[in-house]
């Protein structure tokens, strides 16, 4: 059969009838072939709805295709004796062509369906993946944060007790001596390291006061712009 968008399928329908106790002299007499022609009525029954069907149509009203073709076969077969008990379309079978791309049509739905899916998951792994690093950004700043308080309380602590217990220096005098300290451990650090090449730095008697004064300074201007803001 051609359906109304030009594509050929196979209908394959199933019928139960019976002869009525009461018109078995009909049943017997009036056909000798009831099977032929109830074949015929449902072929007639067929070819008038489905034509008028698109593919995807006929399927989905398949239920009412088979009780449209009971009802006509009830009527029919009535005065022949017999009764329609049930009336089945089993079976919908489109052209080969046809299959084969309605089958390529759901593979490429599919595929687009994986394919969303897959972006939607490698969005959440880079969100995850983003919110990981900030996270641990985050806690890195704050770990170097709290370790340049411990050194900034240790200076503290160490030039007020360095005061306390050398009589005639001063705070001025201690932090020349921690700079003084500091610069040759750096000095020291640069020397070991297997992965130094070459490092210029200016090295004299007047190096460290020049260091230190450095350092003074930028703690001075970081002052002065904190209280102004």
């Amino acid at each position: 059969i051609i359906l109304q968008d030009n594509v050929f399928v196979t209908i394959v329908a199933s019928i139960q009838y019976r002869a009525m106790e009461d018109k078995a002299n009909d049943a017997y007499y009036k056909l000798s072939n009831p099977k032929s022609q109830i074949q015929s009525y449902v072929f007639d029954v067929i070819r008038a709805s489905i034509p008028k069907l698109q593919l995807d149509d006929v399927f989905e009203q398949k239920n009412d295709i088979a009780k449209s073709v009971e009802q006509e076969l009830e009527k029919a077969m009535f005065a022949y004796g017999y009764e329609i008990v049930q009336t089945l379309i089993v079976d919908i079978e489109p052209d080969e062509k046809v299959k084969k791309a309605m089958n390529e049509i759901n593979a490429a739905a599919r595929m687009r369906v994986a394919a969303n899916e897959k972006a939607e998951a490698e969005k959440i792994v880079q969100i995850k993946r983003a919110e990981g690093e900030a996270e641990a950004k985050y806690l890195s700043g704050l770990g170097i944060a709290r370790q340049r308080q411990a050194i900034v309380d240790g200076l503290r602590d160490s030039v007020l007790g360095f005061s306390g217990n050398v009589p005639g220096t001063s705070a001025k005098d201690v932090m020349d001596l921690v700079l003084l300290t500091q610069y040759f451990d750096t000095m020291k650090e640069i020397g070991a390291s297997s992965k130094s090449s070459a490092v210029f730095l200016p090295h004299g008697p007047g190096a460290v006061a020049d260091i230190a004064s450095q350092i003074r300074n930028g703690f001075l201007q970081a002052s002065t712009h904190h209280l102004v803001r």
